[in-house]
């Protein structure tokens, strides 16, 4: 498949172009030629040394990762940005980057992903920014305690072998459920507007506490990592479906 193809592929089905003046990263084909032949696809969350070294080790044309490199441009590439590109130039790898349309993706992203392993039901966007959403919410086929919903996630999350930790102040059965994967606790005035029983997301802010407090919600906080791996998984299967070599390169930060 040529590069220009896969791309847009990928572009479309993530609609990349509508998230462009929301999101700070440059998604889409961040480092790459116009053209070229793929055959091999690696896949990770995120777009450092370790995962480039690998993507190059098993000969990838094109790395696809949730965390990429250009967060509103580069002034200098020198030091760490220059050690981390120099792999990408030196084998011929492209990046890939799909930050926040893989977060909002109903379908194949993050958030939809911690939402099936939650078994939630009657799903609908959740997270608003701007025009686009971020996340998910839903209600649980059976209700949760705090202790089950977090031994769930423990369960099935790569963690890092890090607890999942819980701000738990809100009621004993949990029926209704916000997801924002990463860094999402400045969406929790919007879940507390839905009226939802806990939101679940990555990591958190000092002030969440307080504020889940107040408005008696639980906040659950999964790990950033752990929370953002559903995508990029995702995509691998896509890509699998189109006849294309694939891997994926697990690194857990346990954050």
């Amino acid at each position: 498949m040529d590069l220009s193809e896969f791309v847009t592929r990928l572009d479309e089905k993530l609609r990349t172009d509508d998230y462009a003046d929301v999101d700070a990263s440059a998604n889409g084909l961040q480092i790459g030629p116009d053209s070229g032949e793929v055959d091999h696809v690696a896949f990770a969350v995120d777009g450092v040394a370790a995962t480039f070294d690998r993507a190059a080790d098993v000969d990838a044309d094109v790395i696809v990762t949730h965390h990429g490199l250009s967060w509103g441009g580069f002034d200098r590439i020198t030091g760490r940005t220059y050690d981390r590109i120099a792999p990408l130039i030196e084998n011929e790898l492209a990046l890939y980057v799909s930050h926040l349309p893989l977060d909002g993706h109903q379908e194949l992203g993050n958030a939809a992903g911690v939402a099936d392993v939650l078994g939630l039901e009657d799903r609908a966007p959740f997270g608003e920014l701007g025009p686009e959403y971020i996340g998910q919410r839903g209600t649980a086929a059976e209700s949760f305690t705090i202790d089950e919903l977090c031994a769930r996630l423990e369960t099935d999350l790569e963690t890092g072998d890090q607890p999942v930790q819980s701000l738990a102040f809100g009621p004993d059965e949990i029926e209704d459920v916000a997801v924002v994967t990463g860094s999402g606790t400045d969406w929790l005035d919007e879940a507390i507007d839905a009226g939802v029983d806990a939101l679940v997301t990555g990591e958190g802010k000092q002030k969440a506490h307080h504020e889940a407090r107040e408005a008696g919600i639980h906040v659950v906080l999964a790990g950033h990592y752990a929370t953002e791996t559903f995508g990029v998984r995702a995509l691998q299967e896509l890509v699998d479906s189109w006849g294309l070599e694939t891997s994926y390169f697990e690194i857990p930060t346990g954050l």
